[in-house]
């Protein structure tokens, strides 16, 4: 079987991350499978657009720069990247991350089975202090958008792949529509999430039989800046996080939108509490922090799911599925 055109979407929105931006091109442009194409999203800014179209104004195309065409926000530059693409496959890539070579050599593999509509990867943090916090929990590195303790190693079928270095098959979004908008990312806002979670779910509701992986071959490297590395962001974060699954179970019902995270919070947790608490009697540094960190973290996930359930439940805040028209 003729493995995937694959077309790689890199969605930007701040000339902050200038040199990010080019990295993670050239890291796209350097893979041992090429991409058919590279599609560069700008979320309403153009100064950023202008300067982007001239820097790959000599790509013949290999890389195009394209202005989000739906509102603000990390979700509609992802369905506009979708509806220019020309690929049987669609792969997103963060702005700040850069992909090991084989990375879409190892997606593109994942679809050999016709029943596979989505491909997920290993995220990898690259702390800009050079190390990571004593008091950061690896149970929790989805807070800073990476692959975090507790999900099963090799290729593994999953609910959801995690967004910022995840593919997904055309078809997927013919069957379930696009990214949400109004639940994920806008800039520099809240850092709520979990708009994977739900078009994920909505995609394996779509087709029943279909199945969705993570292949942790499949590595890129995210970078994790300093104001991401304090307890301050980290607690933010895990109330947004709590935030955005209540719009989720209001969307998909709380039986699938908590499935995953039940196993989660029971099993992968508690041992991670254990782990620090084992860490401090042994005098290893950050034992301590690492556990008050772990109960923090749930409860500020719990205190966010608590407050967006009343949101919801009074009419609060929701968000739109909107069809995709697809390319190729």
């Amino acid at each position: 079987m003729t493995a995937p055109a694959v077309s790689v979407v890199i969605c930007v929105y701040t000339e902050d991350r200038w040199e990010d931006i080019l990295a993670a091109v050239a890291s796209v442009r350097a893979q041992s499978r090429p991409a058919l194409e590279t599609l560069l999203v700008v979320d309403h800014n153009p100064a950023l657009l202008d300067r982007l179209a001239a820097e790959y104004k000599e790509a013949d195309g290999a890389v195009r720069v394209l202005a989000n065409a739906g509102p603000r926000g990390l979700s509609a530059g992802r369905n506009t990247g979708v509806a220019a693409s020309k690929g049987e496959v669609i792969a997103f890539l963060d702005d700040d991350a850069v992909a090991e070579r084989d990375w879409l050599r190892h997606f593109a593999e994942g679809y050999a089975d016709p029943r596979v509509l989505a491909v997920g990867g290993r995220t990898e943090p690259v702390w800009a202090s050079g190390r990571r916090p004593a008091w950061f929990p690896e149970e929790f590195d989805w807070v800073v958008g990476c692959t975090y303790r507790g999900l099963p190693p090799g290729r593994v079928r999953v609910r959801n792949v995690l967004g910022g270095n995840a593919s997904f098959r055309r078809t997927a979004f013919e069957l379930a529509g696009g990214f949400a908008t109004g639940i994920g990312r806008d800039g520099d806002r809240r850092p709520l999430g979990c708009e994977e979670t739900e078009l994920c779910i909505r995609i394996s509701r779509a087709r029943p039989g279909a199945v969705l992986l993570i292949d942790d071959r499949a590595v890129i490297h995210h970078r994790v800046p300093e104001a991401r590395e304090r307890f301050a962001y980290f607690r933010t974060r895990t109330y947004a996080e709590g935030l955005s699954k209540a719009l989720v179970a209001r969307s998909v019902g709380a039986a699938k939108g908590l499935e995953s995270e039940r196993r989660y919070t029971t099993r992968v947790l508690p041992a991670g509490i254990a782990r620090g608490l084992r860490d401090a009697v042994l005098a290893r540094p950050g034992g301590a922090g690492r556990a008050g960190a772990i109960v923090a973290g749930v409860l500020g996930a719990a205190g966010g799911y608590v407050v967006g359930s009343v949101r919801v439940r009074r009419g609060g805040p929701r968000f739109a599925v909107p069809p995709v028209e697809v390319g190729g």
